[in-house]
């Protein structure tokens, strides 16, 4: 059976920034122990006939052919941008100092 102290379940909440009551502490403490006892269940079945899988389902991918087709006029593109120079959409610079 599988222990979770107080100051485990207090680090757990710390590193989660979570504020939890005494009370929630304990209670926590119950709910861990169920979880990993549950896992150490799991742990301890025969699996040695079963195949390892990748996923659930007999699913493949499905690619389709990669087809070069015309995209729309560089006109039609910049149609609605607010502002546009040298035939590409002009954006404020986000970057500032020597980088730029």
């Amino acid at each position: 059976m599988a222990r979770v102290s107080r100051e485990e379940v207090e680090h757990i909440a710390n590193l989660s920034k979570l504020h939890i009551s005494p009370e929630e502490t304990t209670e926590m403490q119950d709910t861990l122990e169920t979880i990993l006892n549950f896992a150490q269940q799991i742990d301890t079945a025969d699996t040695s006939s079963v195949e390892p899988t990748y996923h659930v389902l007999d699913l493949q991918n499905v690619l389709r052919e990669d087809k070069a087709i015309p995209g729309i006029p560089q006109s039609l593109a910049l149609k609605n941008a607010k502002e546009t120079e040298d035939g590409q959409f002009k954006v404020p610079s986000i970057i500032s100092g020597e980088d730029a």
